[in-house]
């Protein structure tokens, strides 16, 4: 530990924090975008197969902006099918086909992942 005068102490601390922020936050930014990637690859792994183009249009476009990182995961050729395949719809001539849910269980699996792991991240620093 080194010797701090009085006099700069609290720009040290300031300094402290502001190392601990980056590193925390760094971290965090590269947590989101594995915990994407997985989250993909689940949708992908339990989506319907018919033709195989929903199941193979699913991505994600990772913006960071001002240190803010934003993921969206979707589906780039088939996006319009996704509520009617995960939630079910009215057949024309009457009845309902059933969902199949593949998008929300990966979702919330992914999401309580990423949880986790923010809080580890933070307890440990970065």
């Amino acid at each position: 530990m080194s010797n701090i005068s009085l006099s700069n102490l609290s720009s040290e601390i300031v300094r402290g924090f502001q190392t601990y922020t980056e590193n925390v936050t760094s971290e965090i930014n590269e947590e989101v975008k594995a915990r994407s990637k997985e989250l993909v690859k689940a949708i992908k792994a339990s989506s319907p197969l018919k033709t195989g183009d929903y199941k193979k249009g699913w991505t994600s476009k990772i913006e960071n902006s001002h240190g803010r990182i934003t993921v969206t995961v979707y589906n780039k050729k088939k996006g319009s099918l996704v509520h009617l395949l995960e939630n079910g719809h009215a057949k024309r001539g009457g009845g309902r086909v059933s969902g199949k849910p593949h998008v929300r269980p990966a979702t919330d699996r992914e999401t309580a992942l990423l949880e986790e792991n923010i809080k580890s991240i933070i307890k440990r620093g970065g």
